[in-house]
């Protein structure tokens, strides 16, 4: 008998998962039950670049999930995805491969592919759902173009809706018609702490944020030195939860600025979607001739958190230590990098990626280009972040600094983001100041004033 397969990318979940539904034969009401093979394919196009703290998550995240199949869990492939889809799809008499869309640069391309070479044996690739509330292309302006802005791209997104959760399946016949390979090693890197991986996890973070710090949301997510998020961007980066599953507890009103943190995520697919060359490329092209600083000894204190800004230190240590950072903390660490030594974004960026469980390329690429000033942002590189005001506004009791700067765990409230000012403040190692900020901020906009000379009154 010949079993569907579902190819599992980036919906790496059993509960609100269309794809599942129609492999399953339970789309509709009078389907057919069909056998289902569970599909993950190990690309080495996308598993040599990736951090290890990726594929340590990853790795993690494919356990859970393969768990919640139960029995044999995922049928896993290692090798080129043309070849191995193929290969299982034949093995199974499978009619149809299904799949949740990627829109990616690369994922359209890979698809693209494994498409024609599946034709070629009378095999359908289908698509239904993505790991998007809305997938991008979808929301344009009325002339069709796209948008380039968040604010109009948020109402547009809104009003376009999104569908209601989809439900689970009756049942499913799991089928292997070929031999599983084993996952390749993925250790993680010594030091760094990794939540728990998968759907069931990814649901109880939500739930609990959702009725504990859900209220509280818009005075606390600025706030790195409490638990004042969701913690769920690897959760929808491996598809665990989908934004559907979120956005159907929320209320419009009064959850907006969850709501638009949702929609930057979308908004950001989007925008690669129509500009694929801006996930290395700049998307304000006139910014790649801005006098810039190659990577040097700045740039590798930075990475491992010693410039001797406090705020700025904490963060790049809490990526080494969680491979995640708080959002706040992301703006100003790619602030720091970018406006005070002058590093082009994609040295950062890549550093990110290395190092981040939630490394999301349209997400990252586009979030480091909007701090950089050269991407979406209304008020661009004139935007300059300082490290010690943010530090004493967002995280005014120096929690968060002591958390993951232990030389400076002796200094009390404040005076933890200005050690300069204390007596003992460097008495446990902590170095001091690799620039002059006030320096460094106006040597960022006379370069700028290069590239945009003032207009002719």
């Amino acid at each position: 008998m010949s079993a569907n397969v579902l190819w599992f990318r980036r919906d790496l979940r059993l509960r609100d998962n269309p794809a599942l539904l129609a492999a399953a034969g339970q789309a509709g009401f009078g389907d057919r039950p069909s056998a289902v093979v569970p599909l993950f394919v190990v690309d080495p196009a996308l598993w040599q670049p990736s951090g290890a703290v990726r594929r340590a998550y990853l790795v993690a995240s494919l356990g859970a999930l393969g768990d919640r199949i139960g029995g044999d869990g995922l049928l896993i492939r290692r090798g080129d995805p043309v070849a191995e889809v193929v290969s299982v799809a034949r093995a199974a008499d499978a009619p149809v491969v299904y799949a949740a869309a990627d829109f990616g640069p690369y994922g359209r391309a890979r698809d693209s592919r494994v498409a024609a070479a599946l034709e070629a044996h009378g095999i359908r690739l289908e698509f239904v759902g993505s790991p998007y509330a809305v997938a991008p292309g979808r929301v344009t302006k009325d002339s069709g173009e796209p948008y380039q802005v968040f604010s109009p791209f948020f109402r547009a997104w809104c009003a376009h809706g999104w569908r209601e959760p989809a439900g689970s399946p009756r049942s499913v016949r799991w089928e292997y018609p070929l031999v599983s390979s084993e996952l390749p090693a993925a250790p993680v890197p010594e030091g760094l702490r990794l939540p728990t991986a998968g759907e069931d996890a990814a649901l109880r973070r939500w739930r609990a944020f959702r009725d504990r710090s859900l209220p509280d949301y818009a005075d606390a997510r600025n706030r790195p030195d409490l638990d004042g998020t969701s913690q769920l961007s690897h959760a929808l980066k491996w598809g665990e939860i989908h934004p559907r599953t979120l956005l159907a507890d929320l209320d419009p009103e009064g959850d907006e600025t969850y709501l638009k943190e949702l929609a930057w995520r979308e908004f950001y697919a989007d925008v690669l979607f129509h500009r694929p060359e801006s996930a290395r490329e700049y998307l304000r092209a006139e910014y790649a001739r801005m006098r810039y600083a190659e990577p040097d000894e700045a740039f590798e204190a930075w990475c491992s958190g010693r410039t001797g800004f406090p705020f700025v230190d904490a963060g790049m240590r809490q990526l080494r230590a969680e491979g995640w950072v708080h959002n706040r903390v992301r703006m100003v660490v790619a602030s720091f990098l970018v406006k005070d030594l002058h590093v082009e974004w994609q040295h950062g960026a890549r550093h990110f990626l290395r190092w981040l469980r939630d490394g999301d390329l349209a997400s990252n690429q586009h979030g480091w280009q909007w701090v950089a000033g050269c991407g979406t942002d209304a008020a661009p590189y004139f935007r300059v972040f300082n490290p010690v005001t943010q530090g004493l506004k967002f995280d005014p009791t120096g929690d968060y600094v002591r958390r993951y700067v232990p030389e400076l765990a002796h200094l009390d409230g404040k005076a933890a983001h200005t050690p300069w000012e204390v007596l003992d403040g460097y008495a446990h190692g902590y170095p001091e100041r690799i620039v002059d900020h006030a320096a460094e901020r106006a040597e960022a906009l006379a370069r700028l004033a290069e590239i945009s000379p003032p207009r002719p009154r």
